[in-house]
């Protein structure tokens, strides 16, 4: 599949044959929905808890004697029946969240959201990042000549160019991730994706035929 190279101006320099096993792929939304839910529920932290009778400070001695008072018995004032005790089926943090999927669902989940993008002219393919100057203002520019404010794109640049994500850090609603650590959250994130022409041959290695 040929589709456009443009510069850092906005203007077409090129065309690239892209590969059709990762840039066209039939739209999947049930498979890329299982593996968003899936990358969300790995990076859950089970954060609640509840502390039951067994953590809950005092209560060491029994509040009052068996038989003789009338009352209820009651052999401690952390039990979940007392306020301040212990608490029933509250959540706990040893709780997991974690859940799987394949290497093959997930590798395909990705190049589904690639080819979409492509497909609805939200990704463009950009010849080269290199910048004179290691700025944000620099990388601001070539925002500029690609979409209208407020901007709201992920970059993807060559994997020996990490410094882009710390350029693109102080602009709200841009984000940089490397080629080799592409996810389905972050391509869907986004509206628009510029691809740079290099981190097309580094995806094409790294993932590979499964």
């Amino acid at each position: 599949m040929k589709v456009d190279v443009f510069d850092q101006q906005n203007n077409k320099v090129d065309t690239i044959d892209l590969p059709d096993r990762i840039f066209k792929v039939k739209w999947n939304p049930d498979l890329v929905h299982q593996a968003l839910i899936v990358q969300m529920s790995n990076k859950h932290e089970p954060w609640a808890h509840t502390k039951d009778r067994s953590e809950v400070r005092g209560g060491g001695r029994k509040p009052w004697r068996q038989k003789g008072t009338g009352r209820a018995r009651h052999g401690s004032i952390r039990s979940p029946l007392w306020k301040g005790g212990g608490v029933t089926f509250g959540p706990r943090k040893e709780k997991k969240y974690s859940r799987k999927i394949n290497k093959k669902m997930k590798q395909k989940a990705i190049f589904s959201v690639l080819s979409k993008k492509l497909q609805d002219g939200e990704l463009k393919i950009i010849d080269s990042l290199k910048l004179q100057a290691s700025k944000t203002k620099a990388i601001a520019e070539i925002l500029k000549a690609f979409f209208k404010k407020p901007f709201n794109a992920l970059i993807i640049p060559s994997a020996a160019r990490p410094e882009i994500k710390r350029v693109v850090s102080n602009i709200k609603n841009i984000d940089a991730i490397s080629p080799l650590s592409l996810n389905v959250y972050d391509l869907l994130k986004y509206k628009n994706i510029i691809l740079e022409k290099k981190a097309i041959e580094e995806i094409e290695k790294h993932y590979h035929k499964i």
